[in-house]
């Protein structure tokens, strides 16, 4: 068995992984990105929407940017429509997944692709590489931006315990459009469909909340909607592509413990009710990846608290808003109509108490 070392080994190369992956080999330190995938951005597991703020913060020419979108259009399940002013970017996620990997690997950093993070062992990580060998690696510090079924999250007791599936297609668009639709329908408990532009395409699909006793038919729902889309001369009903996933919708939790951190989705670092987490995930990602710089450089562990500290006063109160919000939406949605003004992010009843 080959044996190395390093001084951050990062599991997942999504926009966590690599946000951190930048921002610690800035710092001087060695870096690997362990990728279980053959390819960095694929299969495409994201509706593709990021806020427009985003943009510059991710350093990047904006090749990625498929269209922009100026706001969001609710349907409720009563009919009644509510329209805001949201500016945004509809972006290829495979390409703004690779061109985030390419500069990390710009910035010295190593990713094994089609590598898979199988346990660990004191203070030794085994790694799977493509060709079936086991590679044991000491790293000083680790960092999970594996997903929400996150490896790594189990190692320190900090796994996403609520996830919601989504399934999504891909389908032909019947005419322009610069607003995002987001639909409510009593059928897709606790959560949404949606309809994104993305060019001459859409990216038309649902996320919801399973409940016990209930057998649902994801695809089965997610065609109903499209049918209805079709009919409304929106779309054609048509499907390219399919993708699906799975969207966590917890409180917020510690993510440190010892030398391990979390970031992105393996943190639950999403919006628990309209499932973003691209923004966080690139935040909390290069916070990340400074503080295990830190704490490698000084040799002093006890810095990656500081982590814990800085993404909970970035986002905790919004993520916990969000969660107290689905715990209402998804306690009360027999009166879906009533309480939606105060459980979805479009209204400003969200936003008080």
């Amino acid at each position: 068995m080959k044996r190395e070392r390093c001084d951050i080994l990062i599991a997942g190369a999504g926009p966590a992984g690599t946000s951190a992956a930048i921002a610690a080999a800035g710092k001087g330190v060695k870096v690997i990105v362990a990728e279980r995938r053959g390819a960095v951005g694929i299969p495409i597991r994201c509706a593709e929407y990021i806020p427009k703020p985003l943009l510059g913060e991710l350093k990047l020419p904006p090749t990625f940017v498929v269209q922009p979108v100026s706001g969001m259009r609710t349907f409720s399940a009563n009919g009644s429509v509510k329209e805001i002013r949201a500016p945004g970017l509809i972006v290829s996620r495979a390409r703004l997944d690779r061109m985030l990997a390419e500069a990390a690997v710009r910035a010295g950093v190593e990713i094994r692709l089609s590598t898979r993070v199988l346990g660990r062992q004191m203070e030794t990580v085994f790694l799977k590489g493509p060709d079936g060998s086991v590679t044991a690696i000491e790293p000083r510090v680790v960092i999970g931006a594996d997903g929400p079924c996150t490896t790594v999250g189990r190692w320190i007791g900090s796994e996403n315990r609520n996830l919601m599936p989504a399934v999504q297609a891909q389908v032909p668009l019947a005419a322009a459009m610069e607003i995002t639709e987001i639909y409510f329908d009593p059928e897709v408990f606790g959560g949404y469909c949606w309809l994104f532009p993305r060019g001459e395409r859409a990216n038309v699909g649902l996320g919801l909340k399973r409940r016990k006793g209930r057998k649902l038919n994801l695809k089965e729902l997610l065609h109903r909607f499209i049918e209805r889309m079709a009919r409304e001369g929106k779309i054609e009903d048509r499907v390219l592509a399919y993708t699906a996933g799975w969207i966590p919708a917890d409180r917020p939790r510690r993510v440190v413990s010892g030398n391990v951190l979390l970031a992105g989705d393996a943190a639950g670092h999403t919006h628990s009710i309209t499932g973003a987490g691209v923004s966080q995930a690139v935040f909390c990602g290069r916070m990340a990846g400074d503080w295990a710089a830190e704490a490698v450089r000084k040799n002093d562990l006890d810095l990656l608290e500081k982590y814990e500290a800085q993404w909970r006063e970035l986002f905790e109160d919004v993520l916990e808003r969000a969660f107290q919000r689905r715990r209402m939406l998804e306690a009360e949605w027999d009166r879906l109509d009533e309480i939606l003004p105060q459980c979805w992010v479009a209204f400003k009843e969200y936003y008080r108490g």
